[in-house]
């Protein structure tokens, strides 16, 4: 078995003991695993491209490595923190979407179907910013959540030019951030929600980061376009 694939392994056992936690209010569970998930991804991403003879996309690497810093800010309570772990993510989110838009992703979102892209996000950013804002302003969390939501949709969109694994990950990984910003806004909190929240984050990343992997290396590695639609002028 190559090494790459007991990496992603070990990462699928860390990710369902997170869970269990979550799910069983497993204080000390949760700390050991929740630093762990986004480092394992970046081993695997590593040993992956290294079996392949590449070298691992630096900017994954960096996105990862911010997301580990805004896994251990959200486990501390507190506003401060939360910036913190925001900050983090927005590290994360430009650079997905250097590497994305480095892959083609500017390009691809001007021709049909994936023009639309752009649009659907814009406009579910804007229905749940409004859906959220007065609870976010009662926070003090408003405009900084609308900055990180505008970045977030942007991630996203270029994710829908990288195959159906990135785009699928990107959004989920919105999805967990949603579920995120409906609970500080105290809009919505759905039963389960912890779970839900790193369930769809897991998910959401892994596809991400193996679905980029899959196409390291590869003369294929380039943006996802309808073969049959002709180029906008």
């Amino acid at each position: 078995m190559p090494r790459s694939r007991t990496v992603l392994i070990a990462f699928l056992v860390v990710t369902a003991a997170n869970l269990l936690a979550n799910a069983t209010g497993g204080g000390l569970a949760f700390l050991l695993t929740k630093p762990l998930l986004m480092p394992l991804l970046a081993a695997y991403l590593w040993r992956v491209s290294a079996e392949r003879a590449a070298r691992p996309d630096r900017l994954l690497l960096a996105a990862l490595a911010f997301a580990t810093g805004g896994d251990i800010a959200l486990m501390i309570d507190g506003t401060g923190w939360f910036l913190a772990g925001m900050a983090c993510f927005l590290g994360t989110h430009l650079c997905y979407l250097a590497a994305f838009t480095r892959h083609g992703a500017a390009t691809a979102l001007r021709r049909t179907p994936l023009v639309a892209v752009p649009l659907g996000y814009a406009v579910l950013t804007v229905v749940a910013l409004t859906w959220m804002w007065a609870g976010l302003t009662d926070v003090g969390l408003a405009v900084p959540v609308a900055g990180y939501a505008i970045a977030l949709a942007t991630m996203a969109s270029t994710a829908a030019t990288q195959g159906w694994r990135v785009g699928l990950g990107a959004a989920l990984f919105l999805g967990s951030d949603l579920l995120i910003a409906a609970g500080v806004a105290e809009v919505a909190q759905p039963p389960g929600a912890p779970v839900l929240v790193m369930a769809t984050y897991a998910a959401g990343q892994a596809l991400i980061v193996t679905g980029r992997a899959d196409r390291t290396g590869t003369p294929t590695d380039a943006p996802v376009t309808p073969a049959t639609a002709p180029a906008t002028p």
